[in-house]
């Protein structure tokens, strides 16, 4: 795991809640600390939706979180305003099909089967904003390469969107 400090935390709170810079990866979760506090859960709730073309039409066939770009309107209404929350946290993970991808760049040793998931946790407390990267392992795995790779490729996507940060 790598920890950032976001430097930049307008122009990263424009790319979290204004662009679709992060749109691809899936909502695991969001708590937002303002007026009120509010869970988000990004499990997506398969009974809303009337039937399989539905989900289908929406692009959420297979998927079990919902993409960030399709909730990212509601959490930017939530913290817009003129008061900053207090707290608020992101867990964005990698789609299926991109943590596919991203194991076959890493070069590494590992399978699909053996990675849940790798996340993008954000998070602002106390006057900072944090990045920090995870991975959710299947099964108990010594092998930790894909996890420097997630790293690195969290750095590179980092830097080539220009976006401002220290590691920590």
């Amino acid at each position: 795991m790598k920890a950032f400090e976001l430097t930049e935390k307008k122009e990263f709170m424009h790319l979290l809640l204004r662009s679709e810079l992060f749109d691809n990866f899936l909502l695991s979760e969001a708590t937002i600390h303002a007026a009120v506090k509010y869970d988000i859960d990004g499990r997506i709730n398969k009974s809303f939706f009337a039937d399989k073309d539905d989900l289908s039409g929406q692009h959420l066939d297979g998927l079990t979180y919902l993409p960030y770009g399709q909730i990212r309107p509601v959490c930017f209404e939530l913290i817009k305003g003129r008061r900053t929350p207090t707290y608020f946290k992101f867990v964005l993970m990698l789609s299926p099909s991109n943590l596919t991808n991203t194991i076959q760049a890493s070069g590494t040793s590992i399978s699909e089967s053996d990675i849940r998931a790798a996340f993008l946790n954000i998070y602002y407390q106390n006057g900072r904003l944090m990045l920090t990267t995870g991975v959710s392992y299947s099964t108990f795995i010594t092998d930790k390469s894909f996890e420097t790779e997630w790293e690195k490729f969290t750095i590179n996507f980092l830097n080539r969107k220009n976006v401002a940060f220290s590691e920590i």
